[in-house]
């Protein structure tokens, strides 16, 4: 009986957002609200593409969603249209529709497709259809309250836009109010080294923050110890998860971890895995 429930296929448009919030809330994860989860489905960044991933439809109620968020950013090899796959939900006697979903997704051929928090069912899947694995070695650094003369430290927005330039600065403004990612620029010999976190889970506790993106490696070699000051006095995270990819070469006083939770990549284009970006996708838009 349940293979005969019908569904229709549509985009995810802008007017869906709080009834795919309301989907999500109540079947993927209930500690983000309703309107939290449709906040974080509609980017802080300008994008030309108008929909948001794609929606089952069966009576006139959500029964699955495939969420997305899609940008236009310069790259170090050049622009690049990436679609980035985030929540992937269908209930259980629509769970026969969910490849529709995926293969909506991977129709898009003129965007490269992340998924940068792909959980343990669909990895093997991804890996089927062509996604590669990024390198995700890193380390875990204790964030300790150690003095840190010869760097500034700036959180103020207004402070923020004053140091930056170009491409920093234009990619700041688009994540400035993204709801997971939080802003710090260490200042060291008149540079600025923009670093963006998230706070993330390990085991249910909340006590790590996640590097998400650095926009100077040398420059936070020197600036590090006053980031890891600041994420422990002002956000609570008493530690550190940094990747060598985002990072550069962890520091000596870190626990090596030899990979991290799982983050994938398609290319369509032959992109290499460093042109990868943490901006622009979930890690940054969606606070669980």
């Amino acid at each position: 009986m349940a293979h005969s429930k019908e569904a229709g296929l549509a985009p995810v448009t802008t007017a869906d957002l709080p009834r795919v919030g309301e989907f999500l809330h109540a079947h993927l994860d209930s500690r983000l609200s309703p309107a939290v989860w449709a906040r974080s489905l509609r980017p802080t960044w300008s994008t030309s593409h108008s929909d948001h991933g794609f929606l089952l439809e069966s009576e006139g109620r959500v029964v699955g969603v495939y969420a997305a968020l899609y940008s236009e950013a310069d790259g170090p090899d050049g622009p690049s249209a990436v679609c980035n796959v985030a929540a992937w939900c269908v209930l259980d006697e629509f769970r026969h529709h969910s490849l529709r979903l995926l293969r909506a997704m991977l129709a898009q051929r003129d965007r490269e497709l992340t998924d940068l928090s792909p959980s343990g069912t669909v990895i093997p899947l991804n890996e089927r259809v062509g996604f590669q694995h990024l390198d995700t070695a890193g380390a875990l650094v204790a964030n300790l309250p150690l003095p840190t003369p010869g760097v500034r430290l700036l959180t103020g927005r207004p402070d923020i836009e004053s140091v930056l330039r170009g491409a920093d600065l234009a990619a700041y403004r688009d994540h400035a109010e993204s709801p997971a990612a939080r802003h710090v620029v260490a200042v060291v010999r008149g540079k600025p080294c923009w670093v963006v976190f998230r706070a993330v889970r390990r085991k249910r506790l909340r006590l790590f923050a996640s590097v998400l993106h650095v926009s100077d490696r040398d420059l936070f070699r020197a600036a590090a110890p006053a980031v890891y000051r600041h994420v422990l006095l002002t956000h609570g995270l008493p530690f550190t998860l940094l990747q060598d990819r985002v990072s550069g070469p962890r520091p000596w006083h870190s626990v090596r971890l030899p990979a991290q939770r799982p983050t994938m990549y398609l290319s369509r284009t032959g992109r290499p895995p460093e042109s990868v970006s943490y901006l622009y996708s979930e890690l940054t838009q969606v606070p669980w």
